[in-house]
């Protein structure tokens, strides 16, 4: 019973139609506010645009009456640009004058210009054409007045007329009767008597006249490129003295037996050729 009364006391819930009916007015009731909110807002508007039409018109009038002034102001505004432009038209024609003018004297100047200019290098290349005529003259006359030297290239003869009784061996030995063993030979041997003259192989100086303790009497001639001639085993040397200029073919001395390496071969002259201060095969060069 108790719980009973308790239910019967409870407050009633809505049922969900009575929900929807509650929502649907509430949405009603906002729509409606919302559409009265715009309404209002749409006449505010309208008046905003009455007034500024208002102000339009007002403008237009004030427009007109300045409008009448300025067309007033404006003639005397254009009457002065007119003249200004007139004016400015004067001025700009002078300008214009006195521009062609200095052109002119520009161009007349630059004519005058390039016409010394032109006689300037005119002169200038004659003087130049001119120096380089004399420098070939002068060259011309240098060349004929001194000729070009042909360097005359060394050709040696024989200094005796002999038979060559003993080869040059500086790399192959050859026995000597004198030593009595296998030795170098750094020159030529020439038979020739005692007594026969000796004549230099070659146009030179006299270098030294000396008794050569393994040689004999020797005779030293110094020549061109470095090339010396020495004659050994010599009798005689007085045809000529130290420092003398001998030609080729110019006797010098006589065929003796004075060589102490050489005293038991048979009288002959002891020959040799040095290149550079060194010894060469005499039978290359001479000619």
């Amino acid at each position: 019973m108790r719980r009973e009364n308790r239910r019967k006391n409870l407050p009633n819930k809505p049922s969900p139609t009575d929900r929807i009916i509650l929502y649907a007015g509430i949405g009603v009731a906002i729509l409606a506010v919302i559409v009265f909110a715009l309404f209002m807002y749409s006449k505010s508007l309208s008046d905003d645009m009455k007034e500024g039409t208002m102000n339009l018109e007002e403008i237009a009038a004030i427009n007109n009456s300045n409008t009448q002034n300025t067309e007033s102001a404006s003639t005397e505004i254009g009457k002065s640009v007119e003249e200004s432009a007139n004016d400015l038209n004067t001025t700009n024609t002078t300008n214009q004058t006195n521009t062609t003018n200095q052109t002119n004297q520009t161009n007349t100047t630059n004519v005058t210009k390039s016409k010394n200019t032109t006689n300037s290098t005119k002169n200038n290349r004659n003087t130049v054409n001119a120096s380089k005529s004399n420098n070939t003259a002068n060259v011309a006359t240098n060349a004929e007045a001194k000729p070009v030297e042909t360097k005359k290239e060394l050709s040696f003869q024989k200094p005796v007329e002999g038979e060559i009784v003993r080869e040059y061996a500086q790399e192959n030995l050859i026995y000597s009767e004198t030593l009595k063993e296998w030795t170098t030979h750094m020159g030529i041997d020439m038979k020739a008597d005692k007594t026969t003259v000796v004549k230099a192989a070659e146009t030179g100086t006299v270098k030294s006249i000396k008794s050569d303790p393994r040689y004999g009497l020797t005779i030293v001639i110094e020549h061109e490129d470095h090339f010396q001639t020495v004659y050994s085993n010599l009798l005689t040397s007085e045809f000529v003295v130290e420092g003398e200029k001998v030609e080729k073919g110019q006797s010098i001395g006589t065929v003796g037996n004075t060589a102490v390496f050489e005293i038991a071969d048979e009288p002959h002259l002891h020959f040799e050729i040095l290149k550079d201060s060194l010894p060469v095969d005499p039978s290359i060069y001479i000619k």
